[in-house]
């Protein structure tokens, strides 16, 4: 079991790496850049990027006991046919007319490229800060028996924290691993955390890295 809060990860004591999937979202260029988007909307993305370090050992221990690991792209088609107009006048509004940003043919769209991602990782594309909202994530978690999900990645208000709301709706066992998640907005992802742990664990169990990764070494091990 992880060591977590309210209580210890899964309730049930069964942690089995053919069920459970180490979500990365949206680490992505336009959100770690000092060009990109978030650096645009006057957010400082330093703080997304001193996660990365942590990312980089809980994907490797992850790997290594066996874990599904699904990373996460958002962003718009070039052509812009899937944005809404209330979307376009957020576009336009923000300045970004005219512009690559939050498209997938640009840069900004691709992984950065400090994060290790490997061929057997699965990778879905959105539009919405949910990762369940128009996309196959659902249909590909079904399909590989995947009933447990370990959250990281950016930002912990908004993409993170939407996605974890819809994962709990959906019955899936959720776990967000406190220093592997980041905001440009200390506030936001302070209160974002906080909230998990809100009525005895409403949106499932907050831990840290390092006891995530000891949990999954001690899978590893045991598997060898």
């Amino acid at each position: 079991m992880i060591k977590a809060i309210p209580f210890d990860f899964p309730y049930d004591g069964k942690l089995e790496p053919q069920h459970t999937a180490l979500l990365v979202i949206d680490l992505q260029e336009d959100f770690l850049s000092p060009t990109g988007y978030f650096a645009r909307k006057g957010y400082d993305p330093a703080p997304l990027r001193a996660i990365l370090p942590a990312l980089n050992r809980l994907i490797a221990a992850a790997r290594a006991a066996g874990l599904t690991i699904i990373h996460t792209r958002q962003g718009y088609r070039s052509d812009m046919a899937d944005m809404t107009p209330y979307e376009k006048w957020r576009r336009k509004r923000a300045g970004l007319d005219g512009t690559d940003v939050l498209l997938r043919s640009g840069p900004g769209f691709q992984i950065v490229a400090d994060i290790d991602v490997a061929p057997q990782d699965i990778i879905v594309d959105k539009t919405c800060n949910s990762a369940f909202t128009y996309t196959d994530l659902e249909l590909v978690l079904r399909a590989r028996g995947i009933t447990h999900l370990i959250f990281t990645g950016c930002t912990t208000d908004v993409c993170v924290h939407t996605t974890l709301r819809e994962a709990c709706d959906r019955n899936f066992q959720c776990l967000t691993i406190s220093d592997a998640c980041a905001s440009g907005d200390r506030y936001a992802h302070e209160a974002a955390l906080h909230m998990v742990t809100v009525e005895d664990g409403v949106f499932g169990v907050l831990a840290d890295s390092e006891a995530v990764i000891d949990a999954l070494r001690q899978l590893a091990g045991a598997a060898r």
